[in-house]
């Protein structure tokens, strides 16, 4: 185990202050992540604004996140920890000013693209950031802190996402971040003692930065198109062939280990598997939180702040489970939380297939969203599912996170940081893909020969555009495909069960073959 770095000196207050603003900072990106799924319906309608460009919408910020994160993870132990979160706070804020006041859908597209980018500078330092400012127990605390808090985050955003809509309108899920993001600079430039950077003559890896971006790019893209496009169209052949030259080139690139990513960091067993056990995290929580909001707010009928309070129970469990998450830690190996977190996220998942396949299936149809449609076992199946993911979701990140920052040096720890932090967009970019395909095909075979117009109706719940013979079909239908969605992200689980076992190694010595760092200085 290595020893973390010397601090600034500064006032006793400074490892509270860099946790406050780190864990704003990390709400703040997460519930970008979730806060506009709830609000898609309005901006179509005020921007005016097809199917294909609400899904880049949601989908630009975590290309943009997952692209980025590394090269950010590698500036910041660079150019100092600090000033990367800094000028990444500001460029999302500004960023979301830009989504607030956009006149048009291009113009929310790029700058949720901006926020992406600024939300990686953001994320990948915190890991560091909380590092160095505590030690031993107190480290591990905080790091399970913040997990718990941005995670909650993510898991409260089409609450907060709700309320805003319905009581302000859609674009102050993005205007409200201006004020706060305003508030966490002056804080990063007066409270938050200077960070270590490694030695000037580490090399600025700018080839490496680039096949990165356009790995992860044209890994993206391929998921997200193929579902409409087909996944033999020649755009979706022609990324997904771009990937693996690119991603040959990443590798031959990095292989001298003073890059972007030193690869001798993968073989370090516990590291490597904490960033797959995040991937496949992210992917089964995240990736089945879109569309749980759908068949909440359109097969169901209910409002966006109604959706929202629906979710209470994923959120509520998250916190309370969060609250013993650091005594868990004390007590039970990395490995037994993580496969713990797996095996309640997989059970919440098959009982929210139950509920999809149990409630009312005439709900939110004709009778309007004053019906409960989750009376009796279907509602106590959904009740039990979300309390069961959040407090999985709780035990599965933060060991995650502490593994991630334990394996390796203190002058690698900001590439760990981004590396850990890319698989999590990475993997609730995936799940959303990889299920929505799943979705997409089996409302297709469901509806059988019907219009594209119909379909394209019945994969967004709007029912009310349908022939009436059609209706209940399409409304089974699509309960049947949020049931498979719900089991596929179950199996999903079932791997990260496995997996898990990944952690029970003891990583090998951290510095062992790895290149030690000269004398930091503040950045």
């Amino acid at each position: 185990m290595y020893s973390s770095p010397r601090r600034t000196p500064s006032s006793p207050r400074s490892p509270r202050w860099t946790f406050a603003l780190v864990s704003a900072g990390g709400v703040m990106m997460t519930l970008d992540v979730t806060v506009v799924n709830i609000a898609l319906a309005d901006i179509a309608a005020d921007l005016d604004a097809g199917l294909a460009r609400m899904q880049w919408t949601v989908s630009a910020y975590s290309l943009a996140f997952g692209a980025l994160i590394l090269t950010a993870g590698a500036l910041s132990d660079r150019l100092g920890r600090r000033a990367v979160f800094t000028a990444g706070m500001v460029l999302f804020t500004l960023a979301s000013a830009g989504c607030g006041l956009a006149p048009d859908a291009a113009t929310l597209i790029a700058a949720r693209a901006a926020q992406g980018l600024g939300g990686a500078m953001v994320f990948a330092p915190t890991l560091a950031l909380i590092a160095a400012a505590y030690e031993g127990t107190r480290r591990r605390t905080a790091i399970a802190a913040y997990a718990v808090t941005a995670s909650a985050a993510g898991a409260v955003g089409p609450v907060v996402g709700g309320l805003l809509v319905d009581g302000l309108g859609w674009r102050w899920i993005f205007l409200v971040n201006v004020p706060i993001g305003v508030l966490v600079v002056a804080g990063a430039l007066t409270r938050m003692p200077g960070s270590a950077a490694p030695p000037s003559s580490c090399r600025l890896d700018l080839t490496g930065a680039a096949l990165a971006v356009a790995t992860l790019l044209t890994l993206h893209y391929p998921l997200v198109t193929g579902p409409q496009s087909g996944w033999t169209a020649p755009d979706v052949l022609g990324s997904a062939a771009a990937c693996l030259v690119c991603a040959t080139a990443l590798v031959i690139s990095q292989r001298r280990g003073d890059g972007l990513i030193d690869p001798r960091l993968l073989r370090i067993r516990a590291f490597s598997g904490a960033a797959v056990l995040g991937f496949l995290a992210r992917m089964a929580n995240l990736g089945v939180l879109a569309f749980l909001t759908l068949w909440l707010t359109t097969a169901h009928g209910y409002s966006p702040s109604e959706a929202g309070l629906r979710l209470l129970p994923l959120t509520g469990s998250l916190l309370v489970a969060g609250l013993f998450t650091a005594r868990l830690q004390r007590l039970l190996s990395p490995a037994a939380l993580v496969a713990g977190g797996f095996a309640a996220q997989g059970g919440g998942l098959l009982c929210l297939a139950v509920a999809g396949a149990g409630m009312d299936t005439g709900a939110g149809m004709d009778t309007g969203p004053g019906v409960d449609a989750g009376a009796g076992a279907g509602q106590v199946a959904l009740v039990l599912g979300l309390v069961l993911l959040g407090a999985g979701g709780a035990v599965v990140f933060p060991p995650l996170m502490g593994v991630a920052v334990a394996a390796v040096p203190t002058e690698r720890a900001g590439m760990a940081s981004g590396l850990t932090n890319a698989c999590y967009p990475l993997g609730t970019a995936t799940g959303v893909a990889l299920f929505g395909a799943l979705f997409s095909a089996h409302l297709a075979s469901g509806l059988g020969d019907t219009t594209p117009a119909a379909r394209t109706a019945a994969e967004t719940g709007r029912f009310d555009l349908l022939d009436p013979a059609l209706r209940p079909v399409a409304h089974q239908t699509f309960s049947d495909a949020f049931t498979l969605v719900c089991l596929a992200a179950a199996a999903v689980c079932a791997l990260g069960l496995l997996t898990a076992r990944t952690l029970r190694a003891t990583p090998p010595e951290p510095t062992a073959g790895l290149r030690q760092p000269a004398p930091a200085r503040a950045s």
